[in-house]
């Protein structure tokens, strides 16, 4: 059977590179929604919403297609705070004072819309990620380099200079914004098998072993 066509719903280019990993060929539809959390909106209801809401929203541009739309969303918690993406330089400062030295929550929702099917499927992946003690020099060098403007919680785990992170022992893949290994169990649901060994391409690119995949491929509640 022919695969029906894979709609990413999102302009991040993070996660067009991690699904570009899995070896499925997708295309590009962004949502355009207001992603402002209601209030007393707990982080991991926040982005299963949101994720959800995008999915819906691009799926009805493809309404009698056999096509599949992608979601996610992410979002940085310190306790029941959500941390969004910085407005200005200040804000980045605080976020990432507030975070450092400390561990606090990564939250990743991803959504798979089968528009034939009018069937919605969703997971999501709650990580633990502990910062280092870094510079108030070192923040200052990072938020001139732009990189934490259009990231949750201010930061990149990724970032080649900064590394806020240390001893993680969760999904990387999560924390940059789509966790490959949830993405495959899920679409499993709706019959899909990527064309890649996901877990194998995920930890070669990202040079990281990562502890928990097995876990999460059997079902478990692991991030």
């Amino acid at each position: 059977m022919a695969q029906p066509r894979l709609i990413l719903a999102s302009n991040s280019p993070r996660r067009s590179q991690l699904l570009a990993w899995s070896g499925w060929a997708f295309e590009l539809d962004p949502a355009n929604l207001n992603e402002d959390p209601l209030p007393g909106e707990p982080p991991a209801e926040y982005v299963l919403r949101l994720a959800g809401e995008k999915a819906r929203a691009v799926a009805v541009r493809y309404t009698g297609e056999p096509a599949v739309v992608l979601a996610a969303d992410t979002t940085v918690a310190d306790g029941g705070s959500i941390l969004g993406k910085p407005a200005d330089a200040a804000e980045a400062r605080a976020m990432l004072r507030r975070l450092r030295g400390r561990t606090h929550q990564v939250y990743t929702a991803v959504a798979l819309m089968d528009v034939w099917r009018a069937l919605l499927v969703q997971d999501v992946c709650i990580s633990h990620v502990p910062m280092r003690h870094y510079t108030d020099a070192e923040i200052e060098e990072y938020i001139q380099s732009g990189d934490p403007f259009d990231k949750a919680g201010a930061y990149a785990i990724q970032h080649p200079r900064f590394r806020p992170v240390v001893e993680f022992g969760g999904c990387f893949a999560s924390v940059m914004g789509l966790p490959l290994c949830h993405l495959q169990r899920l679409a499993a649901r709706l019959e899909l098998t990527p064309p890649q060994d996901v877990p194998r391409a995920c930890q070669s690119n990202l040079k990281y072993a990562c502890p928990i995949w097995q876990a999460v491929l059997n079902g478990e509640s692991v991030g």
